[in-house]
């Protein structure tokens, strides 16, 4: 088979939220021919699924279709080329994609590249939950698809493990389903910050520890906080939240990953350790809400403009670093000219409840400062770092660790 080879001037991977911004930011912006590759066959990212009032404002919120839908029109109005079905498979140069799409294979050559390719939630086999292996075991994004998109109950009795606010959107997908909700399972100490609505018994400081059932799910067994194991009996389970960013196309490309974030290391600039390549977007963290999504693509596109229009070589950055309680940070490197980060504003989350808290950074045992978070610093939420902190970071001084206190007296 004969392989098409072109040239465009931003290639944008990936059509959720922060692909969907970034392109009509840019094609609207004059980048030249913007192309937007979409391995699904409709573009829209996980929003197109999440038939739950979770998008938009808080006053008035909206399902997730609807407010996606508005994306794709912004980025195909301002002129950028939306191709869905259409798969990049590898790297054969610093911004040369391989392509395989439904008329053929395609090489194409971009002088910009941004990744915008999401995260998932870790399957059964990433988390490593012994037992055997039925039917009727999936993740959210599963269970949305086949209940949203194609209109199929999972089973008749299911079991939700995890706390993330998806779990919560998970109950709501069975409901919506039809099918009986067993229990919701966490091995947090304490139940979601939004308990679920209705009779749903919430079993706190619970582990999974085996699958049963041959040929379909039979039942969830889990080891409770107390040390007692108890049997759920169940045909199909949902495993919600520990997400990872779809990395495997930064990977390909030798792309630096932030070993906390697991995506892309990126400045605040979100460009990457590779020259004319960015990334936005639930790549470069796991799981944030898609109008953060969308806020980093749009930042993104920014930087790709001044990319075209200057080419101007990226300087050494500074990483920054997380100490527990806290688990990341984005953008996670310091560019030696300032940028300001997207929304003016750092992203962590903490895996510790933590009142009263204190970020703090220090470089080279020399501490830069302090600053008081505004709430409470909870699991399953970020954590937001504005203002001054990390600007007396200097190139030469090496990582900028951060730490998150309790402030004095608590």
């Amino acid at each position: 088979m004969s392989r098409r080879e072109r040239e465009v001037d931003v290639l944008v991977v990936g059509a959720g939220p922060a692909g969907l911004a970034a392109a009509a930011r840019l094609a609207a912006g004059g980048a030249g021919r913007v192309e937007v590759l979409e391995r699904e066959q409709r573009a829209g990212g996980v929003p197109r699924h999440c038939r739950h009032r979770g998008f938009g404002p808080r006053h008035r919120p909206v399902e997730g279709p609807a407010w996606i839908r508005p994306l794709v029109t912004a980025a195909v109005a301002a002129g950028a080329a939306l191709r869905t079905g259409v798969i990049a498979t590898g790297w054969a140069g610093p911004r040369t994609l391989d392509v395989t799409a439904p008329d053929g294979i395609e090489r194409i050559t971009a002088r910009a590249v941004l990744l915008a390719t999401g995260a998932r939630e870790r399957p059964r086999g990433a988390r490593l939950i012994p037992g055997t292996r039925p039917e009727g075991v999936l993740t959210t994004g599963e269970l949305q698809q086949s209940v949203h998109l194609y209109g199929r109950a999972p089973g008749r009795r299911a079991v939700v493990v995890g706390a993330e606010p998806v779990a919560l959107a998970a109950v709501r997908t069975l409901r919506t389903a039809g099918t009986e909700i067993v229990a919701l399972v966490t091995d947090r100490p304490h139940a979601p910050l939004q308990s679920p609505r209705g009779r749903v018994p919430v079993l706190t400081g619970a582990t999974v520890t085996e699958l049963t059932g041959h040929g379909r799910l039979t039942g969830v067994r889990i080891r409770g906080g107390d040390g007692v194991h108890r049997l759920l009996a169940c045909d199909t389970v949902i495993l919600t939240g520990d997400w990872i960013p779809d990395h495997e196309l930064a990977r390909l490309g030798g792309l630096t990953l932030d070993g906390a974030t697991r995506g892309p290391a990126v400045d605040t600039a979100l460009r990457t350790t590779a020259p004319g390549v960015f990334a936005a977007g639930n790549l470069l963290h796991g799981v944030e809400p898609a109008a953060v999504a969308a806020q980093e693509g749009r930042h993104a596109a920014r930087a790709v403009l001044r990319h075209l229009d200057t080419g101007a070589p990226q300087d050494p950055a500074v990483p920054l670093r997380v100490a527990a309680p806290l688990l990341r940070i984005t953008p996670n490197l310091l560019p030696a000219v300032p940028v300001p980060p997207p929304g003016g504003r750092f992203v962590l989350r903490t895996g510790a409840r933590v009142a009263r808290p204190v970020i703090v950074a220090v470089q080279g045992g020399r501490v830069l400062g302090s600053t008081a978070l505004p709430a409470t610093a909870l699991p399953d939420r970020s954590v937001h770092l504005y203002g001054p902190l990390l600007t007396a970071a200097t190139p030469a001084a090496g990582p900028v660790d951060l730490t998150l206190r309790p402030a004095p007296g608590t």
